[in-house]
């Protein structure tokens, strides 16, 4: 990466830059490969926040569907962790985990978890014997009250799972029988679903899978009590990525944590974070960590930065962060500022290999939490940060009063805030199309055909807050 005219003297957020088109012999999107080739086993750069509002077990899994990677959180009780890694190596890698109920339950128990949107559904099971499939859109002119076995006329199309080896073949036979939704089922029993933009998407991306072909799953780590034990654990129950993790990420007890962890050989990558310079990089390095998690202050939930003044503006953090990463045989991770798809690229053109995303994720189908309605209708999901009020009482709730009110005492960032569903996009994979188009393109633009090639060809200026303004689309009713 090199910057159009003179590299600033100041430090930059993803606001400050843009970048420049150059001349490019790559003719399609598709001809990109977005792989970030960090031992990871992702094929596309983005990994879930190890936030609890924003990565469980079925985030994590539709997004290694698609060849993200999801870390679950490291406030999770040891033995919810060893049944939710286990959980995501159980699922359907070519078609989608089921979203089942019961023909007695009722339309009000599926919008907690699903609105009434197209290319979703579920799966209705009496026992483990299947009955029939209901598109979610159909729920929006149901009674809250009724139940699903009485919507289930004419809903038991299906797929044999033996016949749809492909997305194309799957897409195929749901056209064929004017289905957008239905069960895919083997002998008779459901083993998962699909809708025709799943069996589209699943053309489109390749799933990052481990070398027994499941789902990939990364788990994090605190600094703090007997991580080695935990380490191995989390290895034992078949995690991908481990993740040391804390706030400040260039102190004593990381680097002690992480050499406990690297002299345990578990034979995956290692990340370790937060820091936001090249010593802190080099530091962590040295100690075992393959990948850098980069970033102090810039996630949408995070107050670091207005309560401590600590932090780095996340553009110039990545850049400094990746040189030094490259130099020492690692990588990084750019973790926190990701609003838009124009984020993820400037990250990558900074030499990240992914880019890590929070509230962003928060507030999808898939995000933890139930579906909540504001008093205009509505639908959002709770979000908070992991350093906040609500965090705190939940990691700390076994001790008693006194300590548990210690703690609370310094606690800081946003401890409730609503992340409201895109009625465009309410899934995760919807926000995947948008953001790996928008990255894809960016490609295009530089003339790469992979990450490495974009950091190695990307052109980058320096922009006034109005040519920020600038490229933003006009409100639809100007």
């Amino acid at each position: 990466m090199r910057f159009i005219g003179e590299v600033p003297a100041h430090d930059l957020t993803y606001s400050d830059v843009f970048l420049v088109p150059s001349r490019s012999d790559v003719v399609s999107r598709l001809d990109v490969s977005l792989a970030p080739n960090d031992g990871t086993g992702a094929t596309i750069p983005l990994v879930s926040a190890n936030m609890n509002s924003v990565t469980g077990p079925r985030l994590a899994a539709a997004l290694a569907r698609r060849g993200g990677l999801g870390v679950l959180p490291q406030d999770m009780p040891l033995q919810e962790l060893d049944a939710a890694i286990r959980w995501v190596k159980d699922q359907p890698v070519l078609w989608d985990t089921p979203l089942s109920f019961s023909p007695k339950a009722q339309v009000a128990d599926v919008l907690a978890v699903l609105p009434a949107v197209p290319d979703h559904g579920v799966v209705i099971m009496d026992d483990e014997e299947y009955v029939g499939s209901i598109e979610a859109a159909r729920l929006s002119t149901a009674l809250p009250d009724a139940a699903l076995g009485d919507l289930l006329r004419g809903s038991q199309a299906s797929l044999d799972a033996d016949g749809i080896e492909t997305g194309r073949k799957a897409f195929d036979l749901m056209v064929e029988a004017d289905l957008n939704f239905c069960a895919v089922l083997r002998r008779g029993k459901a083993v998962g679903s699909l809708s025709r933009r799943g069996a589209l998407r699943s053309t489109l991306y390749a799933p990052a899978t481990d070398g027994d072909g499941r789902l990939i799953v990364a788990a994090a780590i605190g600094v703090n009590g007997d991580v080695e034990s935990k380490a191995r654990a989390l290895a034992a129950a078949g995690v991908d990525v481990l993740v040391v993790d804390t706030a400040h990420g260039h102190q004593e007890s990381m680097i002690r944590a992480l050499s406990k962890v690297s002299d345990l050989d578990l034979g995956i990558p290692i990340v370790a974070g937060n820091v936001v310079s090249a010593v802190g990089v080099a530091d962590l390095v040295d100690a075992g960590a393959n990948i850098i998690k980069v970033g102090v202050g810039p996630g949408a939930m995070c107050t670091t930065r207005m309560m401590t003044a600590v932090g780095r503006p996340q553009f110039s953090a990545v850049l400094e962060a990746a040189a030094e990463a490259s130099e020492q045989g690692a990588h990084v991770w750019a973790d926190g500022g990701i609003r838009y798809p124009r984020d993820v690229a400037l990250a990558l053109a900074a030499g990240a290999s992914s880019a890590m995303v929070g509230s962003w994720f928060a507030g999808t189908i898939e995000g933890p939490g139930q579906l909540r309605s504001d008093s205009q209708g509505r639908l959002f999901k709770e979000s908070w940060g992991m350093a906040s009020t609500k965090a705190v009482r939940e990691r700390f709730g076994r001790l008693d009063a006194y300590e548990l009110a210690r703690k609370t005492l310094f606690a800081e960032g946003i401890s409730s805030s609503k992340i409201y569903l895109d009625p465009e996009r309410p899934s995760i994979e919807d926000l995947l199309d948008m953001i790996t188009s928008g990255v894809r393109s960016s490609f295009t633009y530089a003339g790469a055909r992979s990450i490495a090639e974009f950091h190695d060809r990307a052109i980058v200026g320096v922009q006034s807050a109005a040519g920020y303004e600038e490229g933003k689309a006009l409100p639809v009713s100007w």
